[in-house]
């Protein structure tokens, strides 16, 4: 897929310039638009990892925060970097994550073990 891309800029490239070098404007070569499908296709990825963040973030609070914690987080990060729509989902995702490692600290330090204690 990503050779496809490349292919494409490349074939744009050549085309404008060889209009440059026919001194022809390069408006009168014929353009070439790369498909959006990829974009689309990355685009709800992120955001299905920031969604996705969100839901492990706030599910680690109640269990599995060891686990879902750092899952949260790296696939927050990994929404961000690849520029999602939902930014404030993988904001919320990342927060999480991190919220679940300060209640396994604070389990941890309080109780000596990993798990919720309501009772007296």
């Amino acid at each position: 897929m990503t050779l496809t891309l490349i292919d494409r800029a490349r074939r744009t490239d050549h085309a404008t310039d060889q209009a440059a070098d026919q001194d022809v404007a390069p408006e009168a070569a014929p353009a070439q638009a790369p498909d959006p499908a990829p974009r689309r296709a990355a685009g709800r990825e992120a955001d299905g990892l920031a969604v996705a963040s969100f839901v492990l973030g706030l599910v680690g609070l109640l269990a599995f925060n060891l686990l879902l914690g750092p899952t949260a987080i790296v696939m927050a990060l990994l929404s961000l970097a690849r520029r999602t729509r939902r930014p404030g989902r993988a904001y919320l995702g990342l927060a999480l994550g991190v919220a679940d490692l300060v209640v396994l600290a604070v389990l941890v330090t309080v109780n000596g073990t990993v798990a919720w204690n309501l009772g007296a």
